[in-house]
């Protein structure tokens, strides 16, 4: 029990809080309207604590269903921005809000553990750090940091520079991805995103909305310049759709007809910023054409850019003051639509979590 209010008043707090969109005054006003005495401090006490097997449950999924499509979008936390960042597929939800856009936080969505194997030195030799760093990493034998104290004195061990920030967080991104890729993680896995630094890992695609937006950006001066930047759009859409088509129905004889139609297209030589925005598109050719290899994977984030929005908080719901709200707001926020996608009732979630974690009613 807390506060002398049981299982199914809690029930129906928290899928009117979180599924309903509410604020905390209107279930404080509803439930004294019908007779019952709590205070708006009890309501929230109710939403944010005894959560733990809640927490528990959004963590397994995030650890089953690491997937594809995450997307981060502003959230107001003690009255100050955060970052929510949006992990999610076509089965599963997870939300995690954090106070910075950076790819060590994206990666440590999955484990706060740091790991050097084969995997993380194949990624510091991606991002092209020194030989040597690599070196005395891949050359000590101790591989695996339970925390981030440990990982940051086994660094200094090693006589790295711990005062350069820029390298503290290279290898510490590689030995988090070391640490995914050792629990079995994003094997995979194609990360879709709107091009957002944090989400360049391994296997990464960009949203093709995204980067047609770059060119919705340009400022043409002449008419010229403007029917040159119209025909490049048209030709970008007519691809755009060449792929829907392909995903559809996959053909190896096709797919290098639109890999060469998309050299013709962002390999054009054209005066003033829109030849500068085609070859930096060009250069990102292997990550806008990942559909040819994984045809499952979506074109665009619109599904978690949808997702992502229900963390964003309407100006009359408020933001989250303390660690416990903002906790509890992304984890109920995650199991609602996972609930939604697997097509469970988000209400009905209290029963289901608590025949495999135990009572929930304390």
């Amino acid at each position: 029990m807390l506060d002398g209010f049981g299982a199914s008043l809690r029930r129906f707090c928290l899928a009117l809080h979180a599924q309903g969109q509410v604020t905390t005054d209107r279930p404080t006003s509803l439930l004294n309207g019908v007779g019952m005495e709590i205070s708006k401090r009890q309501v929230v006490r109710i939403l944010t604590t005894g959560l733990d097997d809640f927490v528990a449950e959004d963590q397994a999924i995030l650890r089953t269903g690491l997937a594809t499509a995450p997307y981060d979008t502003g959230a107001r936390h003690a009255h100050r921005d955060g970052i929510a960042t949006q992990i999610g597929g076509s089965r599963f939800s997870v939300f995690r809000t954090g106070r910075s856009k950076s790819r060590l936080n994206f990666l440590r969505a999955g484990h706060e553990v740091y790991i050097i194997n084969d995997a993380a030195l194949d990624y510091l030799r991606h991002r092209k750090v020194a030989p040597n760093v690599v070196g005395k990493l891949a050359g000590h034998p101790e591989t695996s940091f339970a925390s981030q104290m440990t990982w940051y004195d086994h660094l200094a061990r090693l006589r790295l520079d711990v005062f350069d920030p820029s390298l503290v967080r290279e290898v510490s991104e590689a030995a988090l991805w070391g640490a995914v890729r050792h629990h079995g993680l994003m094997g995979h896995t194609v990360v879709v995103s709107d091009d957002a630094g944090q989400f360049r890992i391994p296997n990464h695609a960009l949203c093709w909305v995204h980067v047609e937006r770059l060119l919705q950006k340009l400022m043409p001066k002449t008419p010229e310049q403007t029917r040159k930047l119209e025909k490049v759009r048209d030709q970008i859409w007519a691809l755009y759709r060449g792929l829907k088509l392909w995903k559809q129905r996959p053909s190896a004889m096709d797919g290098p007809v639109l890999a060469q139609r998309f050299d013709d297209i962002f390999g054009q030589r054209t005066p003033y910023e829109l030849g500068q925005s085609l070859a930096r598109l060009h250069w990102r050719k292997s990550e806008l054409l990942r559909v040819l290899e994984r045809p499952e994977i979506p074109r665009r984030t619109n599904a978690s850019e949808n997702a992502a929005r229900l963390r964003h908080p309407a100006p009359d719901l408020g933001g989250t003051m303390s660690a416990n709200g903002h906790q509890a707001r992304d984890v109920m926020l995650g199991l609602m639509k996972t609930c939604s996608k697997l097509g469970i009732s988000f209400f009905a979630i209290w029963v289901i979590v608590s025949a495999t974690t135990g009572p929930m009613n304390r």
